[in-house]
């Protein structure tokens, strides 16, 4: 694909219109913006990714719920309670995501924190091994299951290396290392650069980009992440994931 100059100021312009403040008030993003320390700010935003998939208003409402089940303070909560405390967590569910799932999450976070530093330090050591998100991806979800589970909520983690698009996780990564003026992203974490971000693909930017010419490839699929966001870094190599504001944008809202 050429760059296309008409196209190139359409991705411009929609993602001017896109990422602002408001934004923010229909998105997932909503969840972590209420907290100001960067430990809440990740538990928060992973645990709203986590769960990102139905309606937005359910997402956010289930998203909101459990941090109220956290105490508000969801990193003291996993730094200060027992396991024996989170018998209430079995209540909760969002669509397959139930109290199982739920307990297991908290419980590979909070293992997370205590020996590998935190949520950046896991991504980030994953991304040196080559220097990749795709590296990035696969050693977190190692770490992640490296705590006893039940098969079943694999599946609520990604798998690259099954074909998987991995939307919500590269949703999550786009809202913690991207930096801009725009309002929307934190840009908290500084060990992996915005131009290695890929594209979280849905049905929605996944549509748009290919009326746009952007993917040809007809799956919302692991292959189809890579191609989607190498047309875009044609248009912007350092943060090519800032179009992700005009897909979604005009997919979504137009």
């Amino acid at each position: 694909m050429k760059h296309n100059t008409e196209l190139y100021e359409l991705l411009e312009v929609k993602t001017r219109q896109y990422n602002q403040p408001s934004f923010i008030e229909t998105d997932p993003i909503q969840v972590p913006k209420q907290f100001s320390g960067k430990e809440n700010i990740e538990i928060a935003g992973f645990l709203a990714a986590t769960i990102a998939w139905g309606q937005r208003p359910t997402i956010i409402k289930n998203a909101f719920r459990l941090m109220k089940m956290m105490d508000q303070n969801p990193h003291e909560f996993l730094m200060s309670t027992n396991e024996v405390d989170w018998i209430h967590f079995l209540e909760f569910k969002h669509r397959t995501f139930n109290g199982m799932d739920c307990l297991f999450f908290l419980r590979s976070l909070k293992n997370i924190y205590e020996k590998h530093g935190g949520l950046e330090a896991v991504f980030s050591s994953g991304y040196q091994i080559d220097q990749s998100m795709a590296s990035a991806l696969r050693h977190f979800r190692q770490v992640f299951f490296e705590v006893a589970h039940e098969s079943r909520s694999q599946k609520h983690v990604s798998n690259i290396d099954k074909g998987a698009s991995a939307k919500r996780l590269n949703m999550y990564l786009r809202w913690m290392i991207r930096k801009d003026d725009g309002g929307v992203d934190f840009g908290l974490w500084n060990e992996i650069p915005m131009s290695a971000l890929l594209l979280p693909l849905d049905v929605h930017t996944g549509r748009q980009a290919r009326q746009l010419g952007l993917l040809s490839r007809k799956q919302d699929d692991w292959k189809a992440v890579l191609e989607l966001t190498e047309s875009l870094r044609q248009f912007d190599p350092i943060d090519p994931v800032k179009y992700d504001f005009a897909l979604f944008g005009m997919g979504a809202f137009e």
